[in-house]
């Protein structure tokens, strides 16, 4: 009897979550075990006692079905079968469990079970909750993290923002402004209307100038300093409420290219805050190395610089770092890199032409991307080039992606980059392969439009592209067509989980017995989240926003939004958290993970990640036959 009893305890007691409890508490949860031998055919019946039963299957196979009788899932050998105990708000649970083949099952009276687990209340949360319960949970203790983990990330703008703000009047002289700026040794001044300059929380603000402002459009030009100050300064400047966090004020500055971003209150000026502010927080942080790479005089200094990439990218994550703020990092650095290239080029070949639009596409384009991806870019030139305009933005073309090659963004294998003609076209032209793509949506067409439909623009005229999305998102919200094919397309990755509850593990040799996280588990997401936006003609390309602006929309309920979310969160933490240690072993990095290297139980948040993906795609594949 002891043997045997040993032999329950070890066997429950590898099982996540009871591999949490204390070997005592475990042999109490033990002994409130009944064995029980079930034949093929029988049904597990939830209403037929008060008390809600737990089920751990010790041999055997139990059969899980949906309300509508559709085969879900299966129990086997080591699984809980806990969905009798979740919380419910239906008197009837829309599901059913068979025994699929003979089975030795033991039980526990959950209610008796939970009175002896009171003093551990993350394992009865565990079986109490679903798997996208389980999934919300994991995604608010990771947030927690984050924030006691990282200073910059969830630090408010209010910590570093400088007051009281320092303003002059338009008409004021640009020597006065130099003698202001360095009277109140300031970088900056806020240029506001005469009548409010003295009470800087009601003024009006018509721009800023700097001491960079000073040297370029003064000095270096030979402009009289007795000119107004309004010759030389910025206009439409950005600015940021004081409520967000510095973090949002680093993507705004790298983002735009900018060192100063005024601080408002209420909707009023009330400081400013600078990346050297930031950079002083922080050593090595994305400020700083924008900061660097936009100083940079030659290439061979960019390399320099994009070594770092990696090293920022294994920072952030120890820092604790959530994965949309790492990937909007690494973007933003990407992007820096980019637009330097283009200064770089431009000095080099002369101003262009024409105005024209550097497109990145993919996973920068959503500022989803991780250190050293490859490079997805294009042109969209102004309708009014001429044939031999395009010599200029060829060799344009070459410069940047050489440039980046060189600086480890290694050459898109699908040759997706603005040096392939086919990708340096006038608007006029994009507009033809968009309209194409939608009407005539052959496989080619799909895999075009799983790269161009997420595209952002990172230099020149912003109205190129966006002209050409606006139309775009017309046809495609008309177009049930086109979404049932991108539907289609998109279910063809699939989630690595079996009817087993356990892994579909990859076999073909290199990756032997892995997992590919981004493949079969992110990309899903992805696709499902660019299809949800495309059907409601939402211009958003980042995955979290797109799934956030679709949320409560006739495409994706706000339930299914957030499960998506949460999902999409926890797999690139693991992804990131995995790359982390090849980092850290100097490895080069990939998101092929073996499901033995991670504990128990974030194995089972992987699992109930996938079944959130499958039962999403499920669904989305019936609503388009």
């Amino acid at each position: 009897m002891e043997d045997e009893l040993a032999e329950i305890t070890a066997f429950v007691g590898s099982i996540p979550p009871f591999d949490l409890l204390s070997a005592p508490l475990l042999g109490k949860v033990v002994r409130n075990i009944d064995i029980c031998y079930l034949r093929a055919g029988e049904h597990l019946l939830p209403a037929a006692t008060a008390h809600p039963q737990l089920y751990l299957v010790r041999k055997g196979v139990l059969r899980y079905l949906a309300a509508n009788e559709e085969l879900t899932g299966k129990y086997c050998d080591g699984d809980i079968c806990s969905i009798f105990c979740q919380k419910t708000s239906e008197t009837t649970p829309p599901y059913s469990v068979i025994v699929d083949e003979d089975a030795l099952v033991y039980c526990l009276d959950f209610v008796a079970l939970k009175a002896l687990l009171i003093d551990v209340p993350e394992v009865v949360e565990f079986l109490e909750n679903s798997s996208e319960q389980r999934l919300h949970s994991k995604k608010q203790k990771l947030s927690e993290d984050a924030i006691l983990s990282s200073s910059i990330s969830h630090t408010s703008v209010a910590d570093f923002y400088h007051y009281p703000l320092t303003t002059i009047s338009p008409s004021a002289s640009i020597q006065e402004a130099a003698i202001k700026m360095t009277d109140q040794g300031v970088s900056c001044l806020v240029v506001v209307d005469e009548m409010s300059q003295f009470e800087p929380s009601s003024d009006v603000q018509l721009g800023i100038i700097t001491d960079k402002d000073i040297r370029r459009r003064c000095v270096a030009v030979g402009l009289p300093i007795t000119n107004q100050v309004s010759d030389i300064m910025t206009l439409d400047v950005a600015t940021i409420d004081i409520k967000c966090s510095a973090y949002d004020a680093l993507i705004a500055m790298t983002s735009k290219h900018i060192h100063h971003l005024p601080v408002t209150k209420f909707g009023k000026l009330e400081g400013m805050v600078s990346t050297t502010d930031l950079v002083n927080n922080e050593e090595h942080n994305a400020v700083n190395m924008t900061s660097i790479i936009h100083k940079a005089n030659s290439i061979s200094e960019l390399v320099r610089v994009s070594k770092l990439l990696k090293k920022l990218q294994l920072k952030l994550t120890k820092l604790g770092a959530n994965a949309d703020h790492i990937g909007k990092s690494i973007s933003a650095i990407t992007m820096a890199f980019t637009l330097r290239l283009i200064e770089m080029a431009e000095h080099k070949l002369g101003p262009a032409p024409v105005p024209y639009a550097w497109l990145a596409a993919g996973s920068q384009a959503r500022q989803e991307q991780l250190a050293h991806s490859d490079q997805d870019n294009a042109l969209i030139i102004c309708d009014t080039m001429k044939p031999e305009d395009d010599c200029w933005f060829k060799e344009l073309a070459t410069f940047v992606s050489d440039g980046l090659a060189e600086c480890g963004f290694i050459y898109c294998p699908g040759d997706i980059m603005a040096t392939n003609k086919k990708w340096r076209q006038p608007q006029k032209k994009w507009q033809q392969y968009f309209d194409a793509w939608i009407d005539k949506p052959t496989a080619k067409a799909l895999l075009n439009s799983s790269v161009f439909f997420d595209l952002s623009t990172i230099y020149g005229d912003i109205s190129l592209l966006e002209k050409v999305r606006q139309k775009m998102l017309v046809k495609t919200q008309s177009s049930t067509l086109f979404i049932a094919h991108m539907t289609a397309n998109a279910l063809r990755s699939r989630p690595p989980l079996g009817f087993f509850r356990d892994f579909v593990l990859i076999q073909d040799g290199k990756h032997n017995e892995t997992l590919d996280l981004k493949h079969n588990g992110i990309a899903p997401i992805v696709d499902l989240a660019r299809i949800y936006a495309l059907s409601e003609g939402i211009a958003a390309v980042n995955t979290v926003e797109r799934l956030t602006q679709c949320s409560g929309t006739q495409s994706l309920t706000k339930a299914s939004s957030e499960n998506l979310i949460a999902a999409y969160e926890f797999l690139t933490s693991v992804r990131l958290e995995h790359q982390a240690e090849q980092l850290r072993k100097e490895q080069s990095v990939d998101s092929y993970i073996d499901p033995k290297t991670i504990s128990k139980l974030e194995r089972e948040h992987l699992k109930d990640a996938f079944k959130v993906i499958k039962a999403m795609q499920d669904y989305r594949q019936s609503a388009v036959i």
